[in-house]
């Protein structure tokens, strides 16, 4: 295919007028080696008017679904053009872009998942964002056997095999409950370190009361609720059919 040995960012992008333009360009001009697609998700600000008017390439989605269906779009998107490989790439500015090809290398040593880590190799600290990560680690490691330092990450690398799995199921999200439940279906985990920068621009609805519920969430989806899920739940497949 066309795409099979190219990667491609998914930008998710939800009223980011002050950070899109700066994290495209970037892209455009210091790594024209990557493709990319901004997936508007039903914003209600200048983001679609700017990728319009930039010529960026763009999904415009008609209505807000969340990061879960925004990322699925995007998914979508790399499936049917044949794409080997894609990245969750944050439309905010926390991501760098030096990390993806190092990310794709790792890849290429046989891993389904790479995730880019704030916490290996790092020395260890007692924030909020640590403390609860390190809480999902134990969790993952408890339930799988496999030790994924940063499960909140939200720059994750996806293979082929992977973006057909988000592509082509209804109840897939880009989130450490589904991490932990492709390990235990057979996904191959990697991690690399990474510094993830602060927002650029605009506010970020992650506020402590609600990241202490998402902890909550996805601690109770990783320990109890992924040992119902079924492979009829899939759909009848599995990863090995894709």
């Amino acid at each position: 295919m066309e795409n099979e040995d190219k990667v491609l960012v998914i930008i998710p992008a939800f009223n980011e007028e002050a950070n899109i333009e700066t994290v495209v360009e970037e892209l455009v001009q210091d790594y024209p080696e990557l493709d990319y697609v901004v997936v508007n998700d039903g914003s209600t600000d200048r983001t679609a008017e700017i990728c319009k008017r930039r010529g960026y390439h763009m999904m415009d989605l008609p209505v807000n679904l969340g990061l879960a269906g925004c990322f699925q779009a995007g998914m979508k998107y790399a499936y049917y053009r044949g794409y080997g490989c894609a990245v969750q790439f944050d439309g905010d500015g926390q991501h760098r872009p030096q990390y993806i090809m190092p990310m794709k290398q790792k890849m290429d040593e046989g891993y389904d998942i790479v995730i880019g880590s704030r916490f290996v190799d790092r020395p260890k600290d007692f924030s909020i964002r640590m403390v609860g990560s390190r809480l999902l680690s134990a969790a993952v490691r408890l339930t799988t056997g496999v030790r994924v330092a940063d499960p909140t990450s939200g720059m994750r690398m996806f293979n082929g095999r992977m973006i057909g799995e988000f592509a082509l199921k209804l109840n897939y999200g880009p989130e450490p409950d589904t991490v932990s439940y492709l390990i235990k279906q057979g996904a191959r985990v990697a991690e690399i370190p990474v510094v993830i920068g602060e927002r650029l621009g605009g506010e970020s609805y992650l506020k402590p009361a609600v990241a202490a519920k998402y902890m909550m969430r996805m601690l109770l989806s990783i320990l109890l609720v992924q040992n119902f899920r079924s492979r009829s739940d899939m759909h009848g497949n599995d990863l090995d059919r894709l």
